[in-house]
């Protein structure tokens, strides 16, 4: 009976056991951070470090003496650590000085061209396209700035709606906010399909700070319900387009919102939150070069990009090609490549647009997409296919709003001329927006389309919305770390 006893607490000690590891990956001589370092701790589990260095894991099971901790980054001798034992705060590195390039010399070496089509040839062959269960992590961080908002009165027999009115306006509408999504759970499925389990999840951000062009607008309104009679109607036009404002049903639309914001009841839940994680992963996903039609079109489109082959470095202690392209005429990228030299697969990917992706510009409306860059880092997994292990998206744009405003007061009770009194106005806002994506795979498994099919997945999900960081929120679960911005975040009363 004691024996039994004790096997009993045995195994309820494993179930229950947690141990977190926290540290910093720097270079040994100049102490400077290293971003995107792997770390390694099981046969398909590791993290990232963040672009400071930072990383930060669970581990569910204890540890034996010889389970190790690997530390890899390209260029760098790789190094192990001891689980069982507590992690410095500061895991050094120290570069890799072979002369890789004299090492792989031989009599017939290949151009960066011949590298690049061996590349698509073995695309198929080394890169996972089965079903797999991946857990993860994945982050969105949305930075919004306003450069200018300007409203010039040209003329206005409305008393009330004068420049100085607008004056404070234009001061109280913040000039910047940021937006940070987090969530952590397992997803399943390939590169087409995905089913998520969302296991936890929080928003950060300022809910009184809104820079797009609704909650200006939405300022505006309240500005002319404020201000006009009940009996009377707005005419709105700008330029050639023009539209009627009833005053009745913009203090309807008021007071409603009023309502919802002194409510206090919880939201009821729903499953946006689920199909917007769900839409980052495949945006991930979809920017592959893995994906024929994918935006980032260089091995798509190879021809029309010229590479270089630069010199040799190694990654997880394996020689890669490093190998630069950018556009031979009118196409959009440049970046660096860096090729397994035995099997070919490309073990990462950096690579950014050269030029403006869209230009949209009619009316006084301009809409320009000024970024779209990335990172792109894969893992070997048993069978010898690559897995991506950080996928990371980062898309610019901007925007301008230039154009004439004119605002006719109407009496709706009245026959004949209606007309009262009229604003005039030119309206100028304009902006930019940065939206920053991440995800991270710790762990993934391989599964059979039939155990796919035979997911359910629970899509009514509220994430925890946090109006400042909160460093304990993620305890137990394996996230990428934050960086300083996100961990000094805080909502200013």
């Amino acid at each position: 009976m004691k024996k039994l006893y004790l096997i009993f607490f045995y195994f309820i000690s494993i179930a229950t056991y947690s141990q977190e590891y926290h540290s910093q990956v720097i270079d040994s001589k100049t102490k400077e951070p290293l971003a995107y370092a792997t770390i390694k701790f099981g046969k398909n589990q590791g993290v990232i470090t963040n672009e400071e260095g930072v990383f930060g894991f669970v581990l569910k099971k204890k540890p034996q003496a010889t389970d190790s901790l690997t530390v890899s980054y390209m260029g760098y001798n790789s190094k192990n650590y001891a689980l069982a034992d507590p992690l410095p705060n500061t895991l050094e590195l120290i570069e890799n000085t072979i002369n890789l390039e004299q090492v792989f010399l031989t009599d017939n070496p290949l151009t960066a061209e011949e590298v690049i089509e061996k590349v698509k040839e073995r695309l198929d062959k080394n890169y996972n396209k089965d079903f797999t269960s991946r857990k993860f992590f994945i982050r969105k961080s949305e930075l919004n700035n306003l450069d200018n908002i300007d409203f010039d009165i040209k003329e206005s027999t409305i008393t009330e709606l004068n420049q100085q009115l607008f004056n404070e306006l234009g001061a109280k509408i913040p000039k910047q906010s940021n937006y940070y999504r987090e969530m952590a759970g397992t997803a399943y499925g390939n590169y087409s399909k995905l089913k998520l389990d969302i296991g936890k999840g929080a928003e950060l951000y300022d809910k009184n700070k809104d820079l797009t062009a609704d909650g200006v607008l939405e300022k505006l309104q309240q500005i002319f319900k404020e201000n006009v009679k009940s009996s009377s109607y707005l005419k709105i036009k700008s330029g050639i387009i023009g539209t009627k404002v009833d005053v009745d049903e913009l203090e309807e639309d008021f007071n409603e919102e009023l309502e919802e914001k002194l409510d206090t009841t919880p939201p009821k839940p729903n499953d946006n939150f689920y199909n917007s994680v769900k839409g980052q992963i495949s945006k991930l996903y979809n920017a592959l070069f893995l994906n024929e039609d994918a935006q980032f079109d260089v091995l798509e489109k190879d021809n029309r990009y010229r590479f270089t082959k630069t010199g040799f470095s190694t990654i997880n202690d394996n020689p890669v090609y490093i190998i630069n392209f950018e556009p031979k005429g009118s196409k959009d990228y440049s970046g660096t490549m860096y090729i397994d030299v035995q099997d070919f697969g490309i073990v990462r990917l950096d690579f950014k647009n050269v030029k403006r992706l869209s230009n949209f510009n009619l009316f006084g409306i301009v809409y320009r997409r000024i970024r779209y860059e990335g990172k792109m880092l894969f893992s070997k997994d048993e069978n010898g296919k690559y897995n991506p292990k950080y996928l990371e998206l980062v898309e610019g744009s901007y925007f301008k709003v230039d154009r004439p405003l004119k605002v006719i007061e109407k009496n709706k009770k009245v026959s004949g001329p209606r007309k009262q009194n009229e604003l005039s106005m030119d309206l100028l806002i304009d902006g930019r927006q940065t939206s920053k994506y991440e995800l991270v795979v710790f762990d993934q498994e391989t599964i059979s389309s039939s155990e796919y099919e035979g997911i359910t997945p629970e899509k009514i999900f509220m994430p925890t919305y946090m109006p400042a960081y909160d460093p304990n929120f993620w305890n137990g679960f394996t996230i990428m770390e934050p960086n300083k911005a996100i961990q000094g975040f805080k909502v200013e009363e």
